[in-house]
Parts: C-alpha cells; sequence; structure tokens
C-alpha cells in the first residue's frame, strides 16, 4: 500500500521555504505522495455552513491558500521522485479544455508525476464566485472527465456534448503517462459513485469508515462491471484527515482520530480492505502549522503504513 502525505498549501505553513522543506523530507522518508487541497475562498458569512465545526464557519486555516496546481508544480520541481496530487480540484470552477493543457503541462515537467483527484465542490460562495453553475453539476462532470480523457487520448481531439463543446483539434504535448495520469473522484452518493465506475481510474474517500469504505468501494466495482470495465483496475486511495490525541478516544471517534495505536488500526483496516493507498493530513491538529512539527508529523505517520 502506497503512502501520502499533505503537500502544505493550506494555512500559513504555505511558504516557498516550508514547500521544499516538506517536498524534500517526504522524499527522505519513502513517501509516493504528496497531496494538495483546493479552498476558492473564506467566506464571511457563509451560504453553505462548513458541516464540522458548531457554528458552520470555516476553520481559521483556509483564510491562507496556496492555488493547489501553481503549489504542486513548484514542489515537483524541487523534488525528484515523489508524486504530486490533488485532492481535490473542484470541477465546476474550471473549464476542462484548460485544465487539461494544466495538468498535461505539470505531468510533463514532472516527468510523469501527476496524480488528479476531482470533486463537485460544495460551497455556495465559492461556486458563486467562480460563476459556475451549481444545477446540473453532476451531469457537467460526466462530460468534463470524458473531455479531458479525450484530449489525453485522442489526436486530433473532439468532443461534442450539452455542457462542453471542442472542435476537431491538435492539442500536443500528450501527457507522460499512458493512456492518462490516474483520475481520483471524491464521491460519496450513488450517481457520483456510478460516475467513479464509468469514467475514474479511482476513489478517494474521507472521513468514511472502513467497513464503509469496503461496500461502498464494492459497489463501485460492481458498477464499472457492469459498464463492461475491468474493476480490478479501479484504486481505493484514501485521504487521512488525522487527529492524534494521547488518550484514547471512545468508539464514536472519527476514522484516523485518537492514539497512534488506534489510527494505526485505521490503517491495518484500510489494508485489510485493498486499500491502494492512504496520504496523511495533519492540517487541523493544534500545533501542526509549524513547521518543525509538521516534518515530526510526517516521520511519526510514516512509521503506520
Amino acid at each position: 500500500m502506497r503512502v501520502g502525505f499533505a503537500l502544505g498549501n493550506i494555512g500559513p505553513i504555505g511558504t516557498a521555504e516550508n514547500l521544499i522543506k516538506i517536498g524534500q523530507r517526504a522524499e527522505a522518508l519513502g513517501y509516493d505522495t504528496l497531496w494538495s487541497v483546493e479552498r476558492l475562498l473564506w467566506p464571511v458569512n457563509p451560504q453553505s455552513p462548513y458541516p464540522v465545526t458548531s457554528d458552520g464557519m470555516l476553520p481559521e486555516e483556509y483564510k491562507h491558500v496556496l492555488d493547489p496546481l501553481e503549489t504542486m508544480t513548484f514542489v515537483a520541481a524541487h523534488t525528484k521522485r515523489i508524486a504530486v496530487g490533488s485532492s481535490v480540484l473542484d470541477m465546476p470552477y474550471y473549464n476542462p479544455v484548460t485544465l487539461a493543457r494544466r495538468l498535461t503541462t505539470l505531468d510533463v515537467l514532472s516527468g510523469g508525476r501527476l496524480r488528479v483527484g476531482l470533486g463537485l465542490g460544495w460551497s455556495k460562495d465559492e461556486f458563486e464566485a467562480a460563476g459556475a453553475e451549481f444545477k446540473e453539476r453532476g451531469a457537467r462532470a460526466d462530460e468534463f472527465l470524458q473531455v479531458l480523457k479525450t484530449i489525453w487520448t485522442s489526436d486530433p481531439c473532439e468532443f461534442q456534448g450539452k455542457f462542453f463543446r471542442l472542435p476537431k483539434s491538435v492539442i500536443h504535448p500528450k501527457p507522460v503517462q499512458k493512456p492518462h495520469p490516474p483520475i481520483y473522484v471524491a464521491a460519496f452518493v450513488p450517481a457520483a459513485l456510478k460516475r467513479i465506475a464509468r469514467f475514474a481510474d479511482g476513489w478517494n474517500p474521507v472521513a468514511v469508515p472502513v467497513e464503509g469504505m469496503k461496500q461502498m468501494f464494492d459497489s463501485v466495482k460492481q458498477m464499472a462491471r457492469a459498464e463492461g470495465r475491468d474493476p480490478a483496475k479501479l484504486e481505493l486511495v484514501v485521504r487521512a484527515n488525522v487527529e492524534i490525541t494521547e488518550k484514547p478516544l471512545g468508539e464514536q471517534r472519527m476514522i484516523f482520530t485518537g492514539t497512534l495505536e488506534q489510527i494505526k488500526g485505521d490503517v491495518e483496516g484500510c489494508k485489510r480492505i485493498g486499500a491502494h493507498e492512504i496520504h496523511f493530513d495533519p492540517t487541523f491538529m493544534p500545533g501542526a502549522m509549524q513547521i518543525e512539527r509538521w516534518l515530526a508529523l510526517m516521520e511519526q505517520l510514516r512509521k503506520l503504513v
């Protein structure tokens, strides 16, 4: 099972100096991947309450955000081996043709080290600011994924859909990775899980208990088989939002929270159900925004996988 860590583009830890330290320490520790996060803005009066906090406000760390694509490119330029991924880019905020070119550029310049994590977004404030359509966002995402794959695998490429149209064109270069960089989709409802089965290379869940992940991923693989795809080629790439405590937490704890022993049990559970990768994100742990603490957590959590 591969292991990754948060790249550090969210919160005050996100400086050029710190990103270089994180990338190079991750390589030294044998991590496989580094993962960026997307947050477009921090609404003062949110229209969509943040589901994790009691007052619905986003955590303070989200006030400081480096763009995930530029951050991944920067870190790739200062490392040699480690892959860089997004968990996740929100599709409604992008045009698939221009995003395909930006992602291709990153894959080419990094020598094939890109992992593409995509989602739908949830914040009404971000949709409004990006000029994105909230209605029919699922149907748009279906076409969005098809446009990306068409550009990456066809030459010349062409697409005619309800929401996106690409005239027959030559778009070079193509990604280093063949047939294209792996696409992982964050999804929870049945329609979105079916989108993975039809178009993606894997599922990127977060905050789902181990047995729940197993059941949902089994469902995705069954749908993939029904679509004529090989379910064995789909990957389970788990995002682990960690919070380490000194004392054990009770049975109602969130996955990847509690003592290191409890978190290790969650990691072993993911191995048991066949997860292909876990990437740890300690962003909201007290004190994690100090670079020395971040690097220490990287070393501490690496030992669990």
